[in-house]
């Protein structure tokens, strides 16, 4: 495997100058770069078949171990405070649990059977979406993962460095990820772990924007939940409407802290009507408010 394949380059790094030791590092943060962008079109696929099976309510369900699996967590963990997604409809699937988030536990990511009853106790279905990562591409825990996810039916994702591997052959959208060899071999948290970041936050973000939790570049699914989200939640309201901080205060406060809900009462909805509206645009504001206006039709001079 490429990641595990010792590279001459870097056969006397330890006896480089600190700099040049970084120096190859960087280059190689560059490289993580450039393997995620030939991967684009990959990645594009992947997303616009996620899209549909969220719409319909599914869940989205990460699974790895070791490094990639935490880089997953770290992943999911995120959007809920980002895009406001429920956190009832996110499944981590953690060879080792969590303890294995903060340290490492041995063995845990051969456990092949732990990973198909853990599939079958969240009960995955067609409905819901498995993103599985693997360096190596061959992890036992995660390849099982994929496997049973897909034996019921499941939308899976799979994200590998190594070409030809089970976990890419067998997922019905694989993204391979072509890092090559590690400065240091073998350790997949390098340029690899960087190239599975980067992936990771690209294809849950463009699904995100897809879903509407996005408009005009704002986090409009923000929900304010502590002193620090209600500022940003102003500040966004301020930005889209143009109205006064106090009726940005009193719409988000009717509206129970939704941006989207908030920017609609500021548009001249009532709450009933804002709630149906965005309802029906599938949650999308851009769609909600051209609703709105072809409702009211063009305005009148006065």
């Amino acid at each position: 495997m490429e990641t595990e394949r010792h590279s001459p380059r870097y056969n006397a790094i330890e006896a480089w100058s600190p700099g040049d030791i970084l120096e190859a590092m960087i280059e190689g943060q560059f490289a993580a770069v450039a393997a995620v962008r030939a991967a684009r079109p990959a990645l594009e696929k992947a997303a616009l078949a996620i899209e549909p099976r969220l719409r319909d309510g599914g869940r989205l369900a990460y699974a790895g171990a070791g490094t990639s699996g935490r880089l997953a967590v770290q992943d999911g963990a995120e959007l809920m405070p980002t895009f406001s997604w429920p956190q009832e409809r996110l499944l981590v699937l953690m060879a080792g649990g969590r303890e294995a988030l903060v340290r490492s536990v041995e063995g845990a990511e051969d456990e092949a059977e732990k990973a198909i009853n853990l599939v079958r106790r969240c009960e995955l279905e067609p409905r819901d979406v498995l993103i599985a990562v693997a360096a190596s591409g061959t992890t036992p825990f995660t390849v099982a993962c994929l496997r049973e996810a897909k034996h019921r039916g499941a939308l899976t994702i799979a994200i590998a460095n190594n070409r030809d591997t089970p976990l890419l052959a067998e997922a019905n959208y694989p993204v391979w990820l072509d890092t090559g060899p590690e400065p240091i071999a073998g350790s997949t948290r390098m340029k690899a772990g960087t190239a599975q970041r980067i992936a990771l936050n690209l294809l849950s973000s463009l699904v995100m924007i897809r879903l509407g939790r996005v408009y005009r570049g704002l986090m409009v699914d923000l929900k304010a939940v502590n002193k620090k989200l209600i500022r940003r939640s102003e500040k966004i309201l301020l930005e889209l409407s143009g109205r006064s901080r106090e009726e940005v205060r009193d719409a988000l406060h009717r509206a129970d802290g939704s941006v989207k809900i908030a920017l609609l009462l500021l548009e001249g909805c009532d709450l009933d009507e804002a709630a149906r509206v965005l309802d029906r645009s599938g949650g999308q504001l851009r769609a909600a408010k051209t609703l709105i206006e072809t409702r009211r039709g063009p305005k009148k001079d006065a």
